[in-house]
């Protein structure tokens, strides 16, 4: 064994032991200290008490080490020690977490050093754990490559947004949302919003009204992104039964040359058009209703989150009438607040069982053209009544509406869907939506508008 492969094999022996057992080793501690001094790194490298953050801001040449540190190890076999060294530092920060009480400043400070080690895997900080896309399961906030891209980047973000939601758990919440200071320390993520939406009934005072900003501030966070991934999708398809409008905004000048060629002379050096040709524009000109139907148990509040965000954004668009209702046991009209997602959110309530049947009830009502129509349902659908919702589904669907399952768009990983309820879907060629919410976006975009 070549003396730079022992080397790294003590740095990870040590990450390991670290890892499982808190207390130090001395024969590992002190190897790898003389380790990373012969590789000219710091000694905070391998101090789980100092962030990465504190690591750059002291010593500025590692950033550009760790921006894609673990996406594409390279042939670098002289640089795999040195290599060795950073990644144990990412992997002790993110995944040591420990145990008793957390602190705001502790938990901001996770979430700075696991933003640091999805740069490392070729991401945005908090793509992973579904910040910054504002969803996508398996994808990240631009739908580009990275570990998010992939079903192990996905796997990858449930664990991160796992640890997350631990964290958040640990905290003494109340104390801290009843702290000013403390509380301005907190940086939203979905697991601190799931932990806020389901004490909101239980907060007042100062701590209500910080929690309220905190749900605030994430809600506009994903409502940019959202709404980019709206303006950037496809608009609708064209009606191509109705002519096109022949005025100059219109005319498609390659479309003309290309199809006059013929007519070129050679003589004169002019291009003789004997024809026009126009673009086609004609969209939708009769409104379309979009019903959105949300489950409010606790593991959709991901779905939950981002698609009432999405819905109010349609509901700003113009011909377009949204209409949102909640369900668990009971069923709850929120249309009246559907182009405000955060007063939709302080009316959820999280948690208890599901009957979809008192959501069909509210909903089919609403469904006055069916061909116009496009029904959202967000949900894992393991139902109490499984066989009355689906044959109440499986009508609104051979009535004619568009109708679109739901089970996950989100970042945080896969959504566990009802088995019975996904095979059927699938046969009736509706088969449950998960993954990256642009694909929710596309749909809705080229139905809508």
């Amino acid at each position: 064994m070549s003396a730079a492969e022992t080397r790294r094999q003590v740095l990870y022996w040590r990450l390991l032991a670290r890892l499982f057992d808190p207390e130090e080793q001395a024969t590992l501690e002190s190897g790898s200290m003389a380790i990373v001094g012969d590789l000219g790194l710091p000694a905070a490298l391998l101090d789980p008490s100092v962030s990465v953050d504190t690591v750059v801001q002291r010593f500025p040449q590692l950033e550009a080490e760790f921006d894609g540190l673990m996406s594409d190890p390279g042939d670098d076999r002289e640089g795999e020690v040195r290599r060795a060294a950073l990644v144990s530092k990412l992997l002790l920060n993110v995944f040591a977490t420990g145990s008793g009480n957390v602190t705001a400043e502790q938990l901001q400070r996770w979430q700075a050093d696991a933003g640091w080690f999805e740069r490392a895997m070729g991401c945005e900080p908090g793509q992973l754990r579904g910040r910054a896309a504002g969803a996508g399961a398996g994808a990240g906030a631009g739908g580009g490559g990275g570990a998010g891209a992939s079903g192990a980047g996905a796997g990858l973000g449930a664990t991160l947004a796992g640890i997350e939601g631990d964290l958040v758990s640990r905290m003494r919440l109340r104390e801290v949302l009843a702290d000013n200071r403390l509380a301005r320390q907190l940086t939203p993520s979905m697991s601190l919003i799931e932990q806020l939406l389901r004490d909101k009934d239980n907060l007042d005072g100062v701590a209500l009204a910080n929690a309220k900003a905190l749900i605030r501030r994430f809600v506009d966070e994903v409502a940019e992104v959202l709404r980019t991934q709206v303006a950037q999708a496809s608009a609708g398809t064209i009606d191509r039964s109705v002519p096109p409008k022949r005025i100059f905004r219109n005319l498609d000048l390659d479309r003309t040359i290309w199809k006059n060629l013929p007519n070129w002379s050679p003589e004169d050096e002019r291009l003789y058009v004997d024809r026009l040709y126009y673009r086609q524009t004609a969209k939708r000109i009769e409104p379309a209703r979009l019903i959105v139907v949300v489950d409010q148990s606790g593991s959709m509040v991901d779905a939950m989150v981002n698609c009432t965000i999405l819905a109010s954004i349609f509901a700003g668009l113009p011909k377009v009438d949204v209409h949102l209702v909640a369900y668990d046991t009971r069923a709850l009209d929120l249309t009246p607040w559907v182009h405000d997602p955060f007063e939709v959110l302080l009316h959820t309530k999280l948690g208890g069982g599901t009957d979809g049947t008192v959501a069909l009830d509210l909903a089919r009502p609403k469904i006055t053209d069916p061909r116009n129509t496009v029904v959202v349902w967000i949900s894992d659908f393991y139902e109490w009544q499984e066989q009355a919702v689906w044959d109440g589904m499986q009508a609104v669907h051979r009535s004619g509406v568009k109708f679109i399952p739901v089970g996950s768009v989100s970042s945080g990983g896969h959504q566990s869907v009802n088995p019975w309820f996904r095979q059927r879907f699938k046969d009736q060629g509706t088969p449950v939506l998960s993954g990256h919410i642009k694909k929710l976006v596309t749909e809705l975009k080229n139905f809508l508008v």
